[in-house]
């Protein structure tokens, strides 16, 4: 009995000493399809850097921002973006513990999703419809896989904006055929306008909030920059009762990471990993231990991990880069 009540204060006091769990965020990559089927090779990266989610993007393609018809599931496209493709990913990342957002989106011929915005109201009934079958489509497959996130658009907020009724009679239609956790991925400088968040779990957000201009930003220089933009999320988290799930969020390892985050522009090529690790870092220092936060996914992971990113890359994966070793050692935490 003696040694019981030893062994007993022990643990009392060991535990007293002890910091809590830190609770389990979504540490995501958004993970890009490819023209081939998915295997362990291409998982084990994911798992090494401690990732526990990954979204899954089949694209519909648009053929101009007023055509209202939507391409997709088609066998032009690549293996991973149609309907066979998207089920064999999502079985072969559940299988390696690695929870899945299904996240179908548009492409608009390298024009921004946001600008969509039919003509007249036969041609915006039209494109309702047609969006309609795409997003129910993989809200039933979602439902058929047990992805754990489905999200119901992507950066649209002109379609959302002209037609908000529709959105709301969508999502009834999407619960009737997913029971899981539903976002949006609302872009940065969109989501406080974005009238349906109290019927989804989770204000979803596309993170790319300007957080300095200078050509190499230092950790605090851009962990300043985050002070407004984050009180704000916070207000608006707790205005709605909703935790904040950043959809994407991630930096280019180019000059200037930190002063438009979403340009993709070609000509921006001039390699600077400091910037991306220093605007990476300041993001996860911010965002990560706060309990109204869930977690994110970064933009972008290829499944072809030996040939992606690398020294000479300017673009957004993290892959073989030291911004790698960052997310890595971040979402080992949690």
């Amino acid at each position: 009995m003696r040694t019981f009540f030893g062994l007993f204060a022990i643990f009392l006091l060991s535990g007293c000493s002890m910091a809590p769990d830190k609770p389990q965020k979504i540490n995501g990559v958004s993970f890009v399809s490819s023209r081939d089927t998915i295997n362990a090779t291409h998982i084990d990266p994911v798992v090494n850097i401690h990732a526990n989610y990954a979204s899954i993007m089949p694209f519909g393609f648009v053929r101009s921002v007023d055509h209202h018809e939507i391409n997709y599931n088609r066998q032009r496209q690549w293996y991973g973006e149609r309907r066979d493709g998207v089920r064999q990913y999502i079985k072969s990342l559940k299988a390696r513990g690695i929870k899945i957002m299904l996240k179908p989106q548009l492409w608009v011929g390298g024009v921004f999703t946001g600008q969509i915005k039919m003509n007249d109201e036969a041609a915006w009934e039209q494109f309702e419809n047609s969006y309609s079958s795409y997003i129910l489509e993989y809200a039933a497959l979602a439902e058929e896989v047990k992805a754990d996130i489905f999200c119901i658009g992507t950066e649209l907020e002109s379609f959302i904006d002209h037609r908000p009724d529709y959105w709301k009679r969508l999502i009834t239609d999407i619960k009737k055929v997913y029971k899981g956790k539903l976002t949006y991925a609302a872009n940065w400088n969109e989501y406080d306008r974005t009238p349906f968040w109290n019927e989804l779990d989770y204000v979803g957000i596309d993170a790319y909030f300007p957080v300095s201009d200078l050509k190499t930003p230092k950790l605090e220089d851009c962990k300043l920059g985050w002070l407004k933009h984050k009180d704000t999320i916070h207000a608006f988290s707790k205005k709605h009762n909703k935790p904040i799930l950043f959809t994407e969020y991630g930096y280019r390892s180019v000059d200037f990471a930190g002063k438009q985050p979403w340009r993709s522009d070609r000509d921006m090529d001039q390699v600077n990993f400091e910037a991306q690790n220093n605007t990476t870092q300041a993001l996860l220092e911010t965002f990560w231990d706060e309990e109204w936060f869930v977690g994110g996914f970064v933009w972008k992971w290829f499944h072809n991990h030996e040939r992606s990113g690398g020294e000479n890359d300017s673009q957004f994966t993290p892959q073989n880069k030291p911004t790698e070793a960052i997310l890595k050692e971040w979402y080992s935490k949690y």
